[in-house]
């Protein structure tokens, strides 16, 4: 059994902050208080010793840390680094990994991990639709083989955590706290989200139509887009989707031109032909994507229309899918931000958020079709709408 003693927490702050104009994250304030200081407390008390993964600002870092510690190499070379020294340092058998940039995380976290670990080496958090690489539970004896991966140019989480013993542990019951803040307007968006507070504005502009599509893992989303979609095109629209990848993907082909030119350093890369682009990028060290950056690149093509999978914790219009017997819970009654719920049984719902059938394809065909036209009209959450509404 792992207790308290066996246990050394570490929290990742030893990034650029470039999202954040080069600012030091983990010491941006919060509420009140330095983000790090939030996510100490979910492990003072929890574990033996709490580390803190610092590049800068050492002494800013010490009164909230039994240590600080910095990146066994320079460079800043992103989170495995910070993992690797904090697997150094570590005096006990297991470390718990958290980043510095996620004050909403779950008070039992470390009784979710312990419990969850079972006879695995790595357990990492799960939400229901993707892995939080850097909430992680991992066993300290695995330093050497890090350093072996780290040696050969290994850089990417997931990657090393695949080559061993890992588990998921569930922890979708409190999904929305494992948010991440990267930018400023994040930082905002969950202030006021915790104070109670409501977003006031999408973070994009309002000159592109854009729908969530949020279901659980298990749902159908995919299936279900495959089907609508050619439906879409002959009512003459044309729709972008935005996909989160829950682990690591790569679309090009090992011994392709282009593959060997990214294995080069070619970063982007660009492969374009009469048919097609694609547009390769890669971001190491970077803990999520940002949905806005991503809206932005899709911008410039002028679809009529763009449906986001996956990115559930932002302030967008969702269309959520709901099959009972995936057996989780509707996620309607704590996101303002869904206007209809899709299901294959009758649900009782919310004020404002209409009902459809999920296998009636046609219905939902018409309903999506008409998004656009609704789109100005539908930029608030539903108590926010209400709220205007009311004279």
């Amino acid at each position: 059994m792992i207790t308290r003693d066996d246990l050394t927490g570490l929290i990742l702050a030893g990034g650029q902050g470039r999202r954040m104009g080069g600012r030091d994250k983990g010491l941006e304030p919060f509420a009140g208080r330095p983000l790090v200081a939030h996510v100490r407390e979910r492990l003072a008390g929890r574990v033996r010793e709490v580390l803190i993964n610092a590049n800068r600002n050492a002494e800013a870092y010490a009164p909230l840390a039994d240590r600080v510690i910095h990146d066994a190499e320079g460079g800043f070379q992103g989170p495995l680094m910070g993992i690797y020294s904090g697997l150094g340092a570590a005096t006990t058998p297991w470390l718990l990994v958290v980043p510095c940039d996620s004050p909403a995380l779950p008070h039992d976290l470390v009784d979710r991990l312990v419990a969850g670990i079972g006879e695995s080496d790595i357990a990492v958090a799960f939400d229901g639709e993707r892995l939080h690489p850097v909430v992680a539970l991992i066993r300290t004896s695995l330093v050497e083989d890090l350093a072996v991966a780290l040696a050969d140019g290994e850089r990417k989480i997931d990657r090393w955590y695949a080559r061993h013993a890992w588990c998921r542990v569930d922890v979708s019951d409190c999904a929305n706290a494992f948010a991440n803040l990267n930018t400023d307007d994040d930082k905002q968006r969950l202030e006021r989200s915790l104070s109670g507070g409501i977003p006031q504005r999408l973070p994009f502009d309002d000159d592109l139509p854009l729908l969530g599509i949020a279901a659980w893992s298990g749902t159908g989303k995919t299936t279900l887009l495959e089907q609508l979609l050619p439906r879409l095109g002959e009512r003459g629209l044309r729709v972008a989707v935005i996909k989160h990848a829950h682990h690591t993907f790569d679309v090009d082909q090992p011994g392709k031109d282009s593959h060997r030119l990214r294995q080069a350093g070619a970063s982007p890369m660009l492969v374009a032909s009469r048919e097609r682009v694609a547009l390769m990028m890669e971001t190491p060290g970077r803990e999520e994507a940002d949905l806005a950056e991503l809206i932005d690149m899709v911008r410039p093509q002028h679809p009529d229309l763009v449906l986001v999978e996956g990115f559930k914790a932002w302030p967008l219009p969702k269309l959520e899918l709901y099959r009972p017997e995936v057996g989780k819970t509707l996620r309607v009654a704590e996101d303002s931000w869904v206007r209809a719920v899709a299901s294959d049984e009758s649900l009782v719902l919310p004020e404002g958020v209409e009902a459809l059938d999920l296998n009636d394809l046609e219905a939902l065909t018409d309903w999506i079709a008409a998004w656009p036209a609704r789109w100005p009209r539908c930029q608030l959450p539903r108590e926010r709408k209400q709220e205007e509404a009311t004279p």
